[in-house]
């Protein structure tokens, strides 16, 4: 294992971004099958809710979800950094919530939320992981503040978009998230 100090050579860097691109790219597109084949097995770690997505079938359940939920998704890349063994991407992702987002009902409202996606590669240069890091609560604030809480409605809206999160907040962290080994920085 290459110390975490050196960076690999710049062909390796590149590649790594235009495969990090062309997932971006794919899955605005909803391309599915490209977005999935960047990974020799796919897997997805959501930090915010202590989530993990592995395997083709749940990911696909994934994005499924997410873009009923948000079938416009886009995204706006702010930068790229390069590290040992991943590619660090920070994004705004974009969307209007058309669909259910688990137990909360749409609210037609749009959010734009700042993100930061780890997509983590091994030894032999496979997509291994891409972990995101996100504040639901950026989210939801944006979710719930559009509606219209003058009109009953909109306060019938504003109620079961409240009951729906509160649901969604009650469930167990994946424990493949809760357990983690320190780095040596004996070095």
């Amino acid at each position: 294992m290459p110390s975490r100090f050196e960076l690999p050579p710049e062909d390796v860097l590149r590649a790594r971004e235009k495969l990090v691109l062309d997932h971006f790219h794919d899955e605005v597109r909803q391309d599915w099958d490209a977005t999935l084949s960047t990974f020799p097995h796919p897997h997805y770690e959501l930090i915010a809710q202590m989530l993990v997505h592995d395997g083709d079938g749940e990911v696909r359940d994934y994005y499924r979800d997410t873009r009923v939920a948000f079938p416009d998704q886009d995204h706006e890349i702010i930068a790229f950094r390069h590290s040992h063994d991943a590619v660090v991407v920070e994004f705004w992702l974009l969307g209007t919530h058309l669909g259910p987002l688990g137990k909360i009902p749409p609210t037609g409202s749009k959010h734009r939320t700042r993100m930061t996606a780890y997509f983590v590669f091994d030894e032999h240069e496979n997509l291994v992981t891409e972990r995101i890091y996100f504040d639901q609560l950026t989210i939801l604030k944006q979710l719930l503040g559009a509606i219209d809480k003058r009109s009953p409605r909109g306060l019938l809206k504003l109620g079961r978009a409240v009951a729906g999160a509160l649901a969604t907040a009650g469930s167990e962290p994946d424990p493949r998230l809760l357990t983690t080994t320190p780095p040596d920085l004996g070095d």
